[in-house]
């Protein structure tokens, strides 16, 4: 296996409010988008993100839609300074996230913040001075 996460799909409650927080909130670019296709794509540098209705991507997979509360996973975004984070984590409110944690000095050395899209989906804006992950 290729060391490598092609796609991540997000299971979300409704989709014309999911696509336009990624796309017109955050500025995601969406890719062949078809308002009747029920999935939407952007792609993004080195991977993808997509979304799908909640319901049918629990069918899809065959397990249970139901649950709430944390998932077990976030997504990331990095910044090159604490100044991008915080620049990051303002658009992403003004776009209709919720604010879990404002960033701030982390224990490990960094500079984080969590925000939560319009399903919950949590995503970690950071820096991170020891590693460039952006």
């Amino acid at each position: 296996m290729t060391p490598r996460i092609g796609l991540v799909t997000l299971g979300v409650a409704d989709l014309a409010r999911s696509l336009a927080f990624y796309r017109d909130g955050l500025g995601l670019p969406t890719h062949d988008y078809d308002p009747e296709a029920g999935v939407v794509f952007f792609k993004l540098d080195g991977t993808w993100l997509g979304l799908f209705a909640r319901e049918e991507l629990a069918k899809d997979a065959r397990v249970p839609a139901e649950g709430s509360g944390f998932r077990g996973i976030t997504l990331a975004h990095n910044e090159p300074s604490k100044e991008g984070v915080d620049a990051v984590f303002a658009e992403a409110l003004a776009a209709g996230a919720t604010s879990v944690k404002a960033p701030e000095d982390v224990f490990w050395g960094g500079y984080s913040g969590y925000f939560a899209d319009p399903d919950g989906h949590l995503w970690e804006v950071a820096y991170n001075p020891f590693m460039d992950l952006t």
